[in-house]
């Protein structure tokens, strides 16, 4: 099940090429052989530090999932998660990787923005896009789509601002269990086989839209990543969180300098040594 599942949940790749077996292990390990860190959260952007490593950003509408899906892309809940849409209210800044060479907290900053949309703030719109168009460490920004809505005209005006603004972005779909598994509490092989195209389909549909919105500018990056944040293939192993983490690394240039912070024996199940030499990782 698991060979279907790295097929099905990297969709659309037109820009690069899937992360092969070693390199989503590779990322594995980055994010989790150190906890990440909470830095701090601001409810306005004068009050954001500048930060010394490079940074990535999530945003989406107001109950996408995004909180959720960041607890599992840094295996801890450090998230509030909700029901209720509109939780996030403030820039919330987390560090991962572990301690770097020059005491920075974290190799990389990941940036939980408050979400768009239904009882979100009103305001972040325009402030939001003045902070991304502005942050010279931002490397790339995460935009959630919901799987089973697909875009909607919130989503749309983000995609057409960032592409106006020359800010690199990916589009990432969320609750893809949804289409894949129905409402099955776990997921089969039987389910997936049959419904991997339906999720492709849905994937094609959204890469097609943006290829064709009439906006000058660099498009969203040609893969569309699809998780879950319920279905796993094996345990602690969740569709597409891997190759998410990949794609941040990509973003970063980290996942060229085979770095790895130091081993944390309660969360790693292989050696040091045994990361290090998988080579080649492209």
């Amino acid at each position: 099940m698991s060979h279907l599942a790295e097929h099905a949940e990297y969709l659309v790749p037109r820009d690069t090429n899937p992360p092969t077996p070693k390199q989503r292990r590779y990322a594995e390990q980055f994010f989790l052989r150190q906890p990440p860190k909470i830095l701090y959260s601001s409810p306005t952007f004068r009050d954001v530090l500048r930060g010394g490593v490079p940074e990535v950003t999530f945003l989406g509408r107001s109950n996408v999932g995004k909180s959720s899906l960041l607890n599992r892309l840094m295996g801890k809940d450090l998230c509030h998660t909700s029901k209720n849409p509109g939780r996030t209210k403030t820039m919330n800044f987390f560090a991962v990787g572990g301690e770097d060479e020059q005491g920075n907290a974290g190799r990389i900053t990941v940036l939980d923005m408050p979400g768009y949309g239904h009882k979100s703030r009103a305001e972040w719109g325009k402030e939001i896009m003045k902070y991304l168009a502005g942050r010279k460490q931002l490397a790339r920004a995460f935009v959630l789509i919901d799987s089973k809505h697909g875009l909607k005209e919130s989503d749309l005006a983000l995609l057409q601002a960032l592409r106006e603004n020359a800010i690199s972005h990916q589009v990432v779909l969320s609750k893809v269990d949804r289409i894949l598994f129905g409402k099955k509490p776990k997921p089969s092989l039987e389910l997936l086989r049959r419904n991997a195209a339906s999720l492709q389909e849905k994937a094609g549909s959204i890469g097609s839209h943006l290829d064709n919105l009439d906006v000058h500018g660099p498009k969203a990056l040609g893969e569309i990543l699809a998780c879950s944040t319920t279905a796993s293939v094996e345990r602690g192993k969740f569709l597409g969180i891997n190759n998410l983490r990949w794609s941040v690394l990509a973003a970063t240039g980290l996942h060229e300098r085979r770095i790895l912070p130091k081993i944390d024996k309660t969360t790693s199940s292989e050696t040091y040594s045994e990361i290090m030499a998988m080579e080649p990782l492209a």
